[in-house]
């Protein structure tokens, strides 16, 4: 018999086409040789008929739990990453459950509400986030929005986003990547780790000049499966950003306008 893979759990929201998700996710965790499992939050589809805008269902609070509980009794997973919710009320389930139980990682990519594209109440999930998810959190991973969002800080610039991420960082996160990506000026991808003291930066030369489904979730569910297979935060921050660099090198064109992160892109599981 081989020696067992490391598991982990994954939270979040299903997307049809394979581009971001809970499908991300367990690619990417695949891809690193851990064993993924989880609970879908939410499905989400494109809509060719209108512009691919997101079409937005919630799963059932029971049905979270029950997939939780299911995942949790099965394996005994000590490492979770949190995706999409979409609602106040998943959110109350999801914290709920975590709650039960000790984790050794909690990975919480903060995604919020599109807002514009489909009906939500988005500032009582961005604040239910705020006080039940991040407060949970060993590494939160937002974007510019998210952290611009949850923060309270616009984020135009490298310097504000190192005042988000700190910012964020009260809210209880050991750790807060905030990810520049492609949304900064200037010729790198830079993500910024704040650990509580200082800020270690992450950049690499930005590939092509325009954003790729994916990279955000790909970039937490990397971080996810590197601290399951017992990397500490920064290494793991360091070796998801190679595999998020490849994996946009290697990016997938469909006739949605914008491609798709591929996580077999030439990183392997080293």
């Amino acid at each position: 018999m081989s020696q067992k893979p490391p598991v982990a759990m994954i939270v979040a929201g299903s997307e049809a086409t394979g581009a971001a998700g809970i499908q991300v996710d367990w690619k990417t965790l695949h891809q690193l040789g851990v064993y993924g499992m989880g609970a879908i939050t939410c499905i989400v589809s494109m809509d060719p008929k209108n512009n691919w805008d997101h079409r937005f269902e919630p799963v059932p609070p029971h049905i979270i739990a029950d997939q939780m509980e299911a995942c949790i009794n099965a394996f005994e997973p000590d490492t979770v990453k949190l995706g999409m919710m979409g609602t106040v009320p998943t959110i109350d389930t999801v914290s709920k459950a975590l709650s039960e139980r000790e984790w050794k990682n909690v990975v919480v990519d903060p995604v919020l509400i599109c807002k514009g594209q489909f009906e939500g109440p988005g500032a009582e999930v961005d604040q239910a986030l705020r006080d039940k998810l991040l407060p949970l959190a060993t590494v939160a991973t937002p974007n510019v929005f998210e952290a611009s969002t949850l923060s309270g800080i616009e984020v135009t610039d490298e310097k504000t986003l190192a005042q988000a991420a700190q910012r964020i960082g009260e809210m209880g996160p050991r750790y807060v990547l905030a990810k520049g990506g492609m949304e900064l000026p200037g010729e790198e991808a830079v993500d910024l780790l704040w650990d509580g003291q200082k800020i270690t930066r992450y950049a690499v030369k930005k590939v092509g000049d325009k954003r790729v489904n994916g990279a955000g979730c790909t970039m937490a569910a990397s971080i996810t499966a590197y601290l399951a297979r017992g990397e500490d935060v920064h290494e793991a921050v360091r070796r998801a950003k190679q595999l998020v660099t490849a994996g946009i090198e290697a990016q997938i064109s469909s006739n949605v306008p914008v491609p798709a992160l591929w996580q077999g892109g030439g990183v392997n599981r080293g």
